[in-house]
């Protein structure tokens, strides 16, 4: 039930779909991060308004919370939160480590990671009670997750890192992925690998050529947007385009800013997440045509613009400047709704954009005109 087809590019960036037992997806896209089944701060009607086509959860916090027997009890996160169009589902490896780490520093309570060969077990973040991620189980929870489109288990080690590290991370992910690949799932679930290798190239191009050599339905690049410089960003993200076969989805986990996604789009990338539109909106950095915006600033307070003239979502069409700031001066939860809104609307926008630009083979012509508009910084 899973199909890509490339429909066009214009240099390295590339148009296409993505169709699923539950609908189609016009790429390049930006999947909507709902993390525990629900993108933060908005409705399902007030998601849908900003027209997004696919939305990811987590398997690590699914797992945890609301748990495998409510899933299976409700017939999947489909049915749970009824929602009809795709959905892709992280392993929550990288949950795992990351969560486990900020716990520590944050010195909330005691955690603790043990990686072996057979996975990974760790302390939950919401309890402290032991769990056991093997590359198997993983699959399984997201066979129950009933998810479109499947992560395997990897490690995605922090930045910096040791090559020494990071060559035991890619050799541990192929292995996993391996087992993987060998775990029964659903007849519709496609099931992408995850290119690790930190900023080496040597090591990315070993782990892509190994991960593309088990021909799985598409191909990930994790392990960037850990906090790197955005040069080995760009540079390990082209180091990986030029080895996944062209026929097949490339999606860059966690990637991020709307220059990030334009730069990689040029780069060849297909699909991208991440948490910044909605997590920047609940703390009221706003993203418009032509910059970022800090809505509590005093200069908004008599503002009677919308947030962005060129936004057609709904906070743009019926809510000033001045009214958002006062929102969030009052702290009232309405502001970060209607930022949330306009945020995944903009994301949604600029991958129509984009799109459009593929299709009509002109990319670099809208590649220099976002910069020029956006490039200015103070959303005016």
């Amino acid at each position: 039930m899973f199909e890509f087809e490339l429909l066009g590019k214009s240099g390295n960036a590339r148009l296409g779909i993505i169709k699923t037992k539950h609908g189609k997806i016009e790429t390049p896209i930006f999947m909507p991060v709902g993390t525990q089944g629900a993108v933060k701060a908005v409705t399902k009607d007030q998601l849908l308004s900003t027209k997004p086509q696919i939305i990811l959860g987590n398997t690590y916090h699914l797992y945890l919370r609301p748990g495998l027997d409510v899933l299976k009890k409700f017939g999947g996160l489909h049915k749970f939160i009824n929602w009809d169009l795709p959905i892709l589902t992280d392993s929550g490896g990288f949950q795992v480590f990351s969560l486990a780490k900020e716990k520590n520093v944050k010195g909330k309570h005691k955690t603790e990671v043990i990686l072996t060969d057979e996975g990974v077990k760790f302390k939950s973040h919401l309890d402290g009670s032991w769990h056991f991620f093997t590359p198997e189980f993983v699959i399984e929870i997201q066979k129950i997750i009933g998810s479109d489109i499947i992560m395997p288990l990897d490690v995605c080690p922090p930045y910096p890192v040791s090559h020494g590290t990071a060559k035991d991370a890619v050799d541990k992910t192929i292995r996993w992925l391996v087992r993987s690949k060998n775990t029964e799932r659903l007849e519709h679930q496609a099931l992408f690998g995850i290119i690790q290798g930190s900023t080496y190239q040597d090591l990315r191009k070993e782990s892509a050529l190994k991960t593309v050599e088990l021909e799985l339905d598409g191909y990930a690049i994790g392990g960037l947007s850990v906090g790197e410089p955005t040069t080995f960003l760009y540079e390990m993200t082209e180091v990986v385009t030029d080895i996944i076969d062209e026929d097949k989805p490339r999606y860059l986990m966690g990637v991020g800013t709307p220059e990030n996604i334009v730069e990689c789009v040029d780069r060849g990338v297909d699909m991208f997440d991440c948490v910044m539109p909605t997590r920047n909106a609940r703390n009221g950095t706003l993203f418009t045509t032509y910059g970022r915006l800090n809505i509590k600033a005093a200069k908004y307070k008599l503002s009677e613009d919308p947030i962005d003239p060129e936004c057609d979502c709904y906070t743009c069409k019926n809510f000033s400047r001045g009214y958002l700031r006062h929102l969030f001066n009052a702290e009232e939860i309405t502001g970060m709704t209607l930022a949330t809104i306009h945020n995944l609307r903009f994301y949604s926008k600029l991958m129509e954009n984009i799109r459009i630009s593929i299709k009509n083979n002109d990319f670099q012509k809208f590649k220099y005109n976002f910069y020029k508009k956006y490039g200015n910084g103070n959303g005016s």
